[in-house]
């Protein structure tokens, strides 16, 4: 097993963490953040030591047809993307950049991610790495029912649960506001990384509906390779991932019309359904799975 990042980059955390500007807690006046530049330095070193030079996108036309209909057509983007590692933000970033065109690099720069406040509350490093990126930050239902499993008091619970209420509304229209400005919402529809063994993790949640609603274009990209493994020892600790070099794949479906295919597939259901807003969702993750693994057998 190789070095966790803890070890490997622990003096670069430290600067990071001195440079840090972003919130601790959150409440409904932080949850829009801008990427911090001083810290993004950082994670663009970590990324050229850990990406193979042979690293890239594919379906590169879909992520410019998917980028003029923000751009040039007027339309809200919306991107719902597999979710493996920490890195997966930083490197459709890097790669955009890196792909060197005009159009890619003020694609890169119009990506706004909905971040579970996870990334702020419990780790001062893991805060100073999310904040090189802009993000709009939500209260995960997840969360909350973690909360609620605990032994707190009812009181308490209520609290919490208005405190979710009050951050979630304020991130509908942070993002609305990204959507006026062009902004283009990237969401992890899973929610979580991915853990092997777990499929579970790799389950969209049933709130991702609500964005197929909300936005005009869907471009689902599927990632392989994988920088940042997961140390089964310490799946919650986001620092102890073991770093390693990897040539990392991301694949663009062509765009879709989201409301077009949202509606399609309530269509096909039996009218006796009992959750037809989470089966628009398992049709998003099939999708991206049938992506991963076509990737996978032209990587083998």
């Amino acid at each position: 097993m190789g070095n966790s990042l803890r070890e490997k980059y622990g003096s670069l955390f430290q600067e990071l963490m001195a440079l840090s500007q972003a919130a601790a807690r959150i409440d409904e006046s932080k949850v829009y953040e801008e990427a911090n530049p001083k810290t993004k330095q950082y994670m663009d070193v970590l990324l050229n030591q850990v990406l193979k030079p042979d690293s890239g996108l594919k379906g590169i036309e879909n992520f410019k047809a998917f980028y003029d209909s923000v751009a040039k057509e007027g339309k809200t983007g919306l991107i719902l993307m597999e979710h493996y590692t920490n890195v997966d933000l930083p490197a459709i970033i890097a790669l955009l950049d890196k792909h060197g065109e005009e159009w890619s690099k003020d694609f890169s720069k119009r990506i706004v991610a909905v971040a579970g406040m996870k990334l702020n509350e419990e780790d001062p490093a893991v805060r100073a790495f999310a904040e090189s990126f802009t993000r709009v930050v939500i209260y995960p239902t997840r969360s909350l029912d973690a909360v609620n499993a605990k032994e707190i008091s009812e009181e308490e619970k209520i609290e919490e649960e208005k405190r979710a209420r009050k951050i979630n509304f304020a991130a509908m229209r942070a993002m609305d506001e990204c959507k006026k400005r062009g902004q283009i919402i990237l969401v992890f529809p899973s929610g979580t990384r991915y853990r092997p063994g777990k499929p579970e993790t790799k389950k969209g949640l049933r709130e991702i509906d609500s964005y197929l609603r909300l936005f005009d274009n869907l471009l689902l990209v599927s990632i392989n390779g994988n920088c940042l493994r997961i140390d089964p020892e310490h799946p919650s600790d986001m620092l102890a991932d073991i770093v390693t070099e990897d040539t990392l794949t991301l694949t663009a479906h062509p765009v879709i019309e989201c409301k077009k295919f949202r509606q399609e597939i309530l269509d096909s259901l039996p009218a006796d359904e009992p959750d037809p807003k989470q089966k628009t969702v398992d049709r998003c993750m099939e999708i991206l799975e049938e992506m991963h693994e076509a990737e996978e057998k032209n990587r083998a």
